[in-house]
């Protein structure tokens, strides 16, 4: 995959004056935010294990864990953008409490000791799917009880520490994008690209599933929209989608394009991934293996069931809307892997 720097012109409100910590800044959506806000106006400073790579921030190397590390971030800002997190399909629940719950834990009492105002926190739609399909729907309540998989369940119940420390003094919003892509994404779009390059990229079902997806402008955009709202509205979750729900099966096909792979166009029973996938996981976590298995029961009910929303609700709060359309971030990610 391509090296490129990710570096947009993205259209936000001023936020000059404003002093924002982001967390996970090394990630695709991290690094554009904290660009996003650096172009605003805002002083930023960013929180992650590796380096940013970013200009015009203050940089602080360490985990969401570290007490000492959190302190030093969290000192003389008045928001916290809150992305980091453990993300993956497989591996041992304690490395995923250990982030998503423990280091949610440790930022949220650093940045209340210090005066933090302003608390946008980043979960997945996951948390609230049981694995039925959603159609239509709002945002449900975060359930670490019902959600599928160590991610969704421990995102879950870091998004419920998050809301229970919502007050007027420490305002918080929930933000919950929905298969995020786009150009340099790697947990979804170069995964599809990669599958699809190796002939590992089934459709289940057909691909008939209808689906809600998230372009990467887009996602920035509203998370720095969700800081000006978190004024007006708070103590609530939100998805976030381009509000253009398609057949699953188009949407693989049209991002492996982007990516100059061939289009996937094996089909099988979701019935029989969900099997094949519950099984895989088995053998993966009990070999230890440390990579991640080409298949699990989750992702098999991601890919076989609709999940689509109602972003209403959405777009009023934060006062934005999606300014790219699928067709355009179809040629902007196939011009940035062109490269």
């Amino acid at each position: 995959m391509p090296t490129a720097s990710v570096d947009f012109e993205y259209q936000t409100d001023d936020f000059t004056g404003s002093r924002v910590l982001v967390t996970g800044a090394s990630g695709v959506l991290g690094s554009g935010v904290a660009r996003a806000l650096v172009q605003a106006g805002a002083h930023v400073t960013v929180l992650q294990r590796s380096a940013s790579g970013l200009d015009g921030v203050q940089e602080i190397r360490g985990s969401v864990t570290d007490p000492n590390a959190v302190a030093r971030a969290v000192a003389n800002v008045d928001s916290v953008i809150h992305i980091a997190a453990k993300v993956s399909v497989s591996g041992p629940r304690e490395e995923y409490e250990h982030v998503n719950i423990e280091g949610t834990r440790t930022l949220l009492a650093a940045a209340q000791q210090a005066g933090v105002s302003r608390w946008i926190h980043i979960s997945s739609p996951s948390v609230a799917h049981s694995g039925d399909s959603i159609i239509g729907e709002g945002a449900g309540p975060a359930n670490p009880e019902a959600a599928r998989g160590h991610y969704a369940a421990t995102k879950a119940a870091g998004e419920l520490l998050a809301l229970a420390a919502d007050s007027d003094d420490f305002r918080v919003l929930v933000l919950r994008p929905h298969l995020m892509w786009g150009p340099g994404d790697t947990q979804l779009t170069e995964r599809i690209i990669d599958r699809a390059r190796q002939h590992r990229l089934p459709l289940l079902d057909g691909g008939t599933a209808l689906v809600d997806t998230l372009f990467l402008i887009n996602a920035v955009e509203a998370i720095v929209a969700g800081l000006g709202a978190v004024h007006r509205t708070h103590g609530e979750a939100l998805v976030l989608t381009n509000g253009q729900p398609r057949p699953i099966g188009e949407m693989l096909r049209r991002i492996a394009a982007a990516g100059g792979a061939n289009e996937p166009t094996l089909s099988l029973p979701s019935g029989l991934a969900k099997t094949a996938g519950s099984v895989i996981e088995s053998f993966w976590d009990a070999e230890k293996r440390g990579d991640e298995p080409p298949l699990t029961r989750f992702l098999a009910e991601q890919m076989s069931t609709a999940h689509w929303f109602d972003q209403r609700r959405t777009q009023e709060v934060l006062d934005w809307k999606p300014r790219i359309s699928l067709e355009e971030g179809f040629r902007l990610t196939a011009q940035y892997y062109q490269r």
